[in-house]
């Protein structure tokens, strides 16, 4: 089974041990008081902490740690050469969601590589262990390497095809060019990049996301050649895949 770590863990656990803690309260208030104010408080209490504890464990599994939802990386893979890459790279990979995402995808022949910063402080276990782990489990070899995507530990033009996948949000909106360019440096002349993200931009740009990136990665160097939408099972904003090759 795949494990691809818990989001957010530490703001969801402080949340968890918050609710106990108020549940456990008001149990013991229960136990210390007979009068009716005092027992319809605690009542309240254990409510409040009981659903704070619920719903903490709930977000806890989102998205479930053991789960890819593999149509939206197969959304961008159908756009990408990959059948012919040799080399490929994928910024961002984390715990190797992207990584397994992209499996079925890349040929035996190719060398695939996975670069992160593996900040454990938002994953549980985020590390490249973990992601070498998960790929193993799909069937191919990646090589994780510890980097960030401002600076890239690679030569230029080293790579067929590099992507990214739900990571560049993430990113400060002030370092989007850096990181894009970077992209644009490692990827060969003939190379492609491909993009998934989430149907955001900065809130400061009252504009589409799909126009956001379409005019981050312009002016990075890089020719559009393809921006789709890609909806969203079970409802919600749809992801923007995007490709594009150096200019």
């Amino acid at each position: 089974m795949y494990w691809f770590g818990l989001y957010h863990w530490r703001r969801r656990f402080r949340a968890l041990g918050g609710g106990i803690a108020v549940a456990l309260g008001g149990a013991v208030l229960w136990r210390r008081r007979s009068d009716r104010p005092g027992r319809a408080l605690a009542g309240v209490a254990v409510a409040l902490g009981t659903g704070r504890v619920l719903h903490a464990l709930s977000t806890l599994a989102s998205p479930p740690p053991w789960r890819l939802e593999r149509y939206k990386y197969d959304a961008l893979a159908r756009e990408l050469p990959l059948d012919g890459a040799r080399r490929v790279l994928d910024v961002g990979c984390g715990t190797g969601r992207s990584l397994v995402g992209l499996a079925p995808w890349l040929p035996r022949s190719a060398t695939l590589v996975g670069v992160d910063v593996f900040d454990d402080r938002v994953i549980l276990g985020n590390g490249p262990r973990l992601a070498r782990r998960n790929a193993r489990l799909a069937g191919i070899a990646a090589e994780p390497v510890r980097g960030d995507a401002g600076a890239l530990p690679f030569a230029s033009g080293s790579f067929d095809v590099v992507t990214a996948c739900r990571v560049l949000h993430d990113l400060p909106a002030e370092r989007h060019d850096v990181a894009l360019a970077e992209l644009r440096r490692i990827c060969g002349e003939d190379g492609t990049l491909g993009l998934l993200e989430l149907p955001i931009a900065p809130d400061a740009v009252d504009v589409s996301p799909e126009r956001y990136w379409q005019t981050r990665v312009t002016d990075a160097g890089l020719a559009i050649r393809t921006i789709e939408r890609v909806p969203r099972r079970g409802g919600g904003e749809p992801y923007v895949v995007l490709v594009a090759t150096p200019a």
